[in-house]
């Protein structure tokens, strides 16, 4: 039978496993069962990707690939609109950039292209 390890915060021996943790019944602490685990640092850089697949970086230009209402605003921003030089950002829109015209804003990249 495997020895399952002790808990690394309290080292408790009656750890228990479920699923992909090992839990600590004394102390609620959990942990992952493989030592091979993957936490974003800021050597793994963010992959954000167009609505083709193409790779997008801080400084590209793209284009809008679909007619955006600008929330709270009248305005829209045109297919084929061309933006240049975006920042990556983290989150849902994760897109800054400045719209002549409109502003700054942040858009979602499956709504353009890389130009």
């Amino acid at each position: 039978m495997n020895e399952l390890p002790h808990c690394p915060k309290c080292e408790s021996k009656y750890t228990y496993q479920d699923g992909l943790l090992f839990i600590c019944p004394e102390c609620a602490h959990e942990w992952p069962t493989s030592t091979e685990v993957h936490n974003e640092t800021d050597d793994d850089p963010m992959v954000v990707q167009d609505s083709n697949g193409t790779p997008l970086a801080d400084g590209d230009s793209i284009t809008v690939i679909k007619d955006l209402k600008v929330k709270g605003s009248s305005a829209v921003v045109k297919v084929g609109t061309r933006v240049k030089n975006i920042r990556l950002a983290e989150g849902d829109h994760n897109i800054d950039c400045k719209i002549d015209g409109i502003g700054a804003m942040k858009l979602k990249s499956q709504f353009v292209k890389k130009a």
